[in-house]
Protein backbone atom coordinates (compact mmCIF):
# COMPACT_ATOMS: atom_id res chain seq x y z
CA UNK A 1 0.00 0.00 0.00
CA UNK A 2 1.39 3.39 -1.04
CA UNK A 3 0.11 6.62 0.48
CA UNK A 4 1.11 9.84 -1.28
CA UNK A 5 0.61 13.01 0.73
CA UNK A 6 1.93 16.55 0.66
CA UNK A 7 2.87 18.34 3.90
CA UNK A 8 -0.38 20.33 3.72
CA UNK A 9 -2.68 17.45 2.77
CA UNK A 10 -3.59 14.95 0.10
CA UNK A 11 -4.25 17.50 -2.65
CA UNK A 12 -1.60 18.49 -5.16
CA UNK A 13 0.14 21.86 -5.11
CA UNK A 14 -2.16 23.09 -7.89
CA UNK A 15 -5.34 22.04 -6.04
CA UNK A 16 -4.66 23.17 -2.46
CA UNK A 17 -5.50 26.87 -3.20
CA UNK A 18 -8.83 25.79 -4.70
CA UNK A 19 -10.37 25.31 -1.25
CA UNK A 20 -10.07 29.00 -0.38
CA UNK A 21 -10.70 30.10 -3.94
CA UNK A 22 -14.07 28.33 -4.22
CA UNK A 23 -15.08 29.52 -0.75
CA UNK A 24 -14.29 33.17 -1.53
CA UNK A 25 -16.02 33.03 -4.91
CA UNK A 26 -19.06 31.38 -3.30
CA UNK A 27 -19.29 34.33 -0.91
CA UNK A 28 -18.99 36.75 -3.84
CA UNK A 29 -21.81 35.07 -5.78
CA UNK A 30 -23.95 34.90 -2.64
CA UNK A 31 -23.44 38.63 -2.03
CA UNK A 32 -24.25 39.43 -5.66
CA UNK A 33 -27.41 37.29 -5.51
CA UNK A 34 -28.54 38.95 -2.27
CA UNK A 35 -28.01 42.44 -3.71
CA UNK A 36 -29.94 41.41 -6.83
CA UNK A 37 -32.91 40.11 -4.82
CA UNK A 38 -32.91 43.31 -2.73
CA UNK A 39 -32.94 45.34 -5.95
CA UNK A 40 -35.84 43.28 -7.29
CA UNK A 41 -37.83 43.88 -4.10
CA UNK A 42 -37.27 47.63 -4.49
CA UNK A 43 -38.61 47.62 -8.08
CA UNK A 44 -41.52 45.19 -7.88
CA UNK A 45 -43.53 46.82 -10.65
CA UNK A 46 -40.72 46.46 -13.23
CA UNK A 47 -39.76 42.86 -12.39
CA UNK A 48 -40.29 39.99 -14.82
CA UNK A 49 -40.10 36.25 -14.23
CA UNK A 50 -36.70 36.02 -15.85
CA UNK A 51 -35.30 38.36 -13.19
CA UNK A 52 -36.13 35.76 -10.52
CA UNK A 53 -34.62 33.08 -12.74
CA UNK A 54 -31.39 35.10 -12.76
CA UNK A 55 -31.51 35.23 -8.95
CA UNK A 56 -31.99 31.46 -8.76
CA UNK A 57 -28.98 31.00 -11.06
CA UNK A 58 -26.76 33.16 -8.84
CA UNK A 59 -27.80 31.31 -5.65
CA UNK A 60 -27.31 27.93 -7.33
CA UNK A 61 -23.84 29.00 -8.47
CA UNK A 62 -22.96 30.06 -4.92
CA UNK A 63 -24.14 26.73 -3.49
CA UNK A 64 -22.23 24.79 -6.14
CA UNK A 65 -18.98 26.57 -5.28
CA UNK A 66 -19.60 26.10 -1.55
CA UNK A 67 -20.07 22.34 -1.90
CA UNK A 68 -17.06 22.21 -4.22
CA UNK A 69 -14.91 23.89 -1.59
CA UNK A 70 -16.14 21.55 1.16
CA UNK A 71 -15.57 18.55 -1.11
CA UNK A 72 -11.96 19.57 -1.73
CA UNK A 73 -11.45 20.18 1.99
CA UNK A 74 -12.38 16.61 2.91
CA UNK A 75 -10.29 15.24 0.05
CA UNK A 76 -7.33 17.22 1.36
CA UNK A 77 -7.76 16.14 4.99
CA UNK A 78 -8.99 12.55 4.65
CA UNK A 79 -7.82 11.56 1.19
CA UNK A 80 -11.33 10.86 -0.18
CA UNK A 81 -14.55 12.87 -0.58
CA UNK A 82 -17.67 12.51 1.55
CA UNK A 83 -20.22 10.85 -0.72
CA UNK A 84 -23.22 12.90 0.41
CA UNK A 85 -21.39 16.19 -0.05
CA UNK A 86 -20.05 15.04 -3.41
CA UNK A 87 -23.59 14.21 -4.54
CA UNK A 88 -24.83 17.63 -3.41
CA UNK A 89 -22.04 19.29 -5.36
CA UNK A 90 -22.78 17.33 -8.52
CA UNK A 91 -26.52 18.08 -8.25
CA UNK A 92 -25.99 21.83 -7.78
CA UNK A 93 -23.38 21.84 -10.55
CA UNK A 94 -25.85 20.14 -12.90
CA UNK A 95 -28.59 22.64 -12.03
CA UNK A 96 -26.19 25.56 -12.38
CA UNK A 97 -25.11 24.49 -15.86
CA UNK A 98 -28.68 24.02 -17.06
CA UNK A 99 -29.89 27.30 -15.53
CA UNK A 100 -26.96 29.24 -17.00
CA UNK A 101 -27.65 28.25 -20.58
CA UNK A 102 -31.43 28.54 -20.16
CA UNK A 103 -31.09 32.07 -18.76
CA UNK A 104 -28.67 33.21 -21.46
CA UNK A 105 -30.90 31.78 -24.18
CA UNK A 106 -34.06 33.34 -22.72
CA UNK A 107 -32.43 36.76 -22.40
CA UNK A 108 -31.11 36.40 -25.93
CA UNK A 109 -34.57 35.68 -27.32
CA UNK A 110 -36.06 38.64 -25.44
CA UNK A 111 -38.50 36.41 -23.59
CA UNK A 112 -40.64 38.23 -20.97
CA UNK A 113 -39.14 41.59 -21.99
CA UNK A 114 -40.34 42.24 -25.53
CA UNK A 115 -42.32 39.04 -26.12
CA UNK A 116 -43.95 36.31 -24.04
CA UNK A 117 -44.10 33.45 -26.53
CA UNK A 118 -41.12 31.61 -28.01
CA UNK A 119 -41.10 30.83 -31.71
CA UNK A 120 -40.81 27.30 -33.06
CA UNK A 121 -37.12 27.59 -33.91
CA UNK A 122 -36.38 28.96 -30.43
CA UNK A 123 -38.21 26.03 -28.85
CA UNK A 124 -36.21 23.62 -31.01
CA UNK A 125 -33.02 25.34 -29.86
CA UNK A 126 -33.94 24.71 -26.22
CA UNK A 127 -34.73 21.08 -27.00
CA UNK A 128 -31.23 20.69 -28.45
CA UNK A 129 -29.18 22.81 -26.02
CA UNK A 130 -30.57 21.55 -22.71
CA UNK A 131 -29.88 17.81 -23.35
CA UNK A 132 -26.42 18.73 -24.64
CA UNK A 133 -25.74 20.71 -21.48
CA UNK A 134 -26.93 17.81 -19.32
CA UNK A 135 -24.58 15.50 -21.26
CA UNK A 136 -21.71 17.94 -20.72
CA UNK A 137 -22.36 17.98 -16.97
CA UNK A 138 -22.52 14.18 -16.85
CA UNK A 139 -19.16 14.06 -18.65
CA UNK A 140 -17.75 16.53 -16.13
CA UNK A 141 -19.00 14.42 -13.21
CA UNK A 142 -17.42 11.29 -14.69
CA UNK A 143 -14.13 13.14 -15.20
CA UNK A 144 -14.16 14.41 -11.62
CA UNK A 145 -14.83 10.90 -10.29
CA UNK A 146 -12.18 9.07 -12.34
CA UNK A 147 -8.39 9.09 -12.39
CA UNK A 148 -6.43 10.79 -15.15
CA UNK A 149 -4.71 7.51 -16.03
CA UNK A 150 -7.95 5.62 -16.68
CA UNK A 151 -9.02 4.81 -20.24
CA UNK A 152 -12.38 6.60 -19.89
CA UNK A 153 -10.83 9.85 -18.68
CA UNK A 154 -9.48 11.01 -22.07
CA UNK A 155 -12.66 9.97 -23.93
CA UNK A 156 -15.04 11.80 -21.60
CA UNK A 157 -12.76 14.84 -21.54
CA UNK A 158 -12.98 15.10 -25.33
CA UNK A 159 -16.75 14.64 -25.18
CA UNK A 160 -17.01 17.39 -22.56
CA UNK A 161 -14.93 19.80 -24.63
CA UNK A 162 -16.92 19.14 -27.84
CA UNK A 163 -20.36 19.33 -26.23
CA UNK A 164 -19.43 22.47 -24.29
CA UNK A 165 -18.34 24.21 -27.50
CA UNK A 166 -21.57 23.17 -29.22
CA UNK A 167 -23.67 24.61 -26.37
CA UNK A 168 -21.68 27.85 -26.33
CA UNK A 169 -22.12 28.25 -30.06
CA UNK A 170 -25.84 27.45 -29.93
CA UNK A 171 -26.71 30.09 -27.33
CA UNK A 172 -25.42 32.81 -29.66
CA UNK A 173 -28.23 32.17 -32.14
CA UNK A 174 -31.07 33.65 -30.03
CA UNK A 175 -29.15 36.91 -29.64
CA UNK A 176 -28.56 37.09 -33.39
CA UNK A 177 -32.27 36.40 -34.03
CA UNK A 178 -33.29 39.16 -31.62
CA UNK A 179 -30.89 41.64 -33.26
CA UNK A 180 -32.36 40.82 -36.68
CA UNK A 181 -35.91 41.15 -35.31
CA UNK A 182 -35.18 44.58 -33.81
CA UNK A 183 -33.53 45.74 -37.04
CA UNK A 184 -36.65 44.85 -39.00
CA UNK A 185 -38.93 46.42 -36.37
CA UNK A 186 -36.97 49.68 -36.28
CA UNK A 187 -37.50 50.16 -40.03
CA UNK A 188 -41.21 49.28 -40.15
CA UNK A 189 -42.98 50.73 -37.11
CA UNK A 190 -43.06 54.21 -35.65
CA UNK A 191 -41.08 53.48 -32.50
CA UNK A 192 -37.69 53.46 -34.23
CA UNK A 193 -35.85 55.21 -31.39
CA UNK A 194 -36.93 52.67 -28.77
CA UNK A 195 -36.13 49.73 -31.04
CA UNK A 196 -32.72 51.15 -31.92
CA UNK A 197 -31.91 51.55 -28.23
CA UNK A 198 -32.88 47.92 -27.62
CA UNK A 199 -30.87 46.89 -30.68
CA UNK A 200 -27.78 48.62 -29.30
CA UNK A 201 -28.23 46.88 -25.96
CA UNK A 202 -28.62 43.51 -27.67
CA UNK A 203 -25.39 44.06 -29.57
CA UNK A 204 -23.60 44.83 -26.31
CA UNK A 205 -25.01 41.64 -24.81
CA UNK A 206 -23.85 39.66 -27.84
CA UNK A 207 -20.32 41.00 -27.34
CA UNK A 208 -20.53 40.12 -23.64
CA UNK A 209 -21.52 36.52 -24.36
CA UNK A 210 -18.74 36.13 -26.94
CA UNK A 211 -16.15 37.59 -24.55
CA UNK A 212 -17.35 35.36 -21.72
CA UNK A 213 -17.10 32.23 -23.87
CA UNK A 214 -13.72 33.34 -25.21
CA UNK A 215 -12.22 33.99 -21.78
CA UNK A 216 -13.70 31.02 -19.95
CA UNK A 217 -13.15 28.44 -22.71
CA UNK A 218 -10.14 29.57 -24.76
CA UNK A 219 -7.94 31.92 -22.73
CA UNK A 220 -8.42 29.94 -19.53
CA UNK A 221 -7.45 26.64 -21.18
CA UNK A 222 -4.38 28.22 -22.79
CA UNK A 223 -3.38 29.61 -19.39
CA UNK A 224 -3.74 26.17 -17.85
CA UNK A 225 -1.24 24.66 -20.29
CA UNK A 226 1.28 27.53 -20.22
CA UNK A 227 1.72 28.38 -16.53
CA UNK A 228 3.87 26.21 -14.20
CA UNK A 229 2.21 23.29 -12.42
CA UNK A 230 1.81 25.00 -9.06
CA UNK A 231 0.05 27.97 -10.69
CA UNK A 232 -2.58 26.00 -12.59
CA UNK A 233 -5.21 27.07 -10.08
CA UNK A 234 -5.19 30.42 -11.92
CA UNK A 235 -7.27 28.65 -14.59
CA UNK A 236 -10.13 28.20 -12.13
CA UNK A 237 -9.65 31.74 -10.84
CA UNK A 238 -10.01 33.18 -14.35
CA UNK A 239 -13.11 31.08 -15.07
CA UNK A 240 -14.89 32.05 -11.85
CA UNK A 241 -13.96 35.74 -12.03
CA UNK A 242 -15.09 35.97 -15.66
CA UNK A 243 -18.37 34.27 -14.71
CA UNK A 244 -18.93 36.70 -11.84
CA UNK A 245 -18.21 39.72 -14.07
CA UNK A 246 -20.56 38.32 -16.73
CA UNK A 247 -23.34 37.88 -14.14
CA UNK A 248 -22.87 41.42 -12.81
CA UNK A 249 -22.84 43.04 -16.26
CA UNK A 250 -25.88 41.05 -17.37
CA UNK A 251 -27.79 42.07 -14.24
CA UNK A 252 -26.78 45.72 -14.72
CA UNK A 253 -27.84 45.86 -18.36
CA UNK A 254 -31.17 44.07 -17.84
CA UNK A 255 -32.00 45.41 -14.39
CA UNK A 256 -35.66 46.29 -13.69
CA UNK A 257 -35.76 50.08 -14.03
CA UNK A 258 -38.02 52.56 -15.77
CA UNK A 259 -35.09 54.22 -17.59
CA UNK A 260 -33.73 50.95 -18.98
CA UNK A 261 -34.08 51.13 -22.80
CA UNK A 262 -34.53 47.36 -22.99
CA UNK A 263 -37.58 47.50 -20.70
CA UNK A 264 -38.81 50.93 -21.71
CA UNK A 265 -42.37 51.13 -23.03
CA UNK A 266 -43.79 53.93 -25.21
CA UNK A 267 -44.78 57.04 -23.25
CA UNK A 268 -48.48 57.33 -22.52
CA UNK A 269 -48.51 61.05 -23.39
CA UNK A 270 -47.17 60.37 -26.88
CA UNK A 271 -49.75 57.64 -27.41
CA UNK A 272 -52.58 59.91 -26.18
CA UNK A 273 -51.41 62.75 -28.46
CA UNK A 274 -51.24 60.45 -31.47
CA UNK A 275 -54.68 59.07 -30.69
CA UNK A 276 -56.11 62.59 -30.28
CA UNK A 277 -54.66 63.70 -33.61
CA UNK A 278 -56.02 60.61 -35.32
CA UNK A 279 -59.51 61.17 -33.87
CA UNK A 280 -59.43 64.81 -34.97
CA UNK A 281 -58.51 63.90 -38.52
CA UNK A 282 -61.19 61.23 -38.70
CA UNK A 283 -63.86 63.54 -37.22
CA UNK A 284 -63.08 66.47 -39.48
CA UNK A 285 -63.00 64.21 -42.52
CA UNK A 286 -66.38 62.73 -41.61
CA UNK A 287 -68.14 66.03 -40.90
CA UNK A 288 -66.97 67.97 -43.96
CA UNK A 289 -67.11 65.11 -46.42
CA UNK A 290 -69.11 66.04 -49.54
CA UNK A 291 -69.53 69.73 -48.56
CA UNK A 292 -68.33 72.76 -50.55
CA UNK A 293 -67.63 76.29 -49.36
CA UNK A 294 -70.38 78.83 -50.27
CA UNK A 295 -70.41 82.63 -50.19
CA UNK A 296 -72.39 84.21 -47.39
CA UNK A 297 -75.56 86.07 -48.41
CA UNK A 298 -75.80 89.73 -47.43
CA UNK A 299 -79.60 89.62 -47.29
CA UNK A 300 -81.00 89.78 -43.75
CA UNK A 301 -82.64 86.72 -42.33
CA UNK A 302 -86.37 86.70 -41.98
CA UNK A 303 -87.77 86.67 -38.53
CA UNK A 304 -89.32 83.45 -37.49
Amino acid sequence: MIREKNPDGYLSAAEIPLIKLYLVMSACFLAAATVWVYFLCQHKFSVFKIHWLMAALAYTKALSLLFHSINYYFINTEGHPIESLAVMYFVTHLLKGALLFITIALIGTGWAFIKYILSDKEKKLFVIVIPLQVLANIAYIIIESSEEGSSDYASWKQILFLVDLLCCGAILFPVVWSIRHLQEASSTDGKAATNLAKLKLFRHYYVMVVCYIYFSRVIAILLKFTVPFQWQWLYELLVEVSTLVFFILTGYKFRPASNNPYLQLPQEDEEDEEELQMNQVVTEAGVHEGLSKLKKSRAPREAV
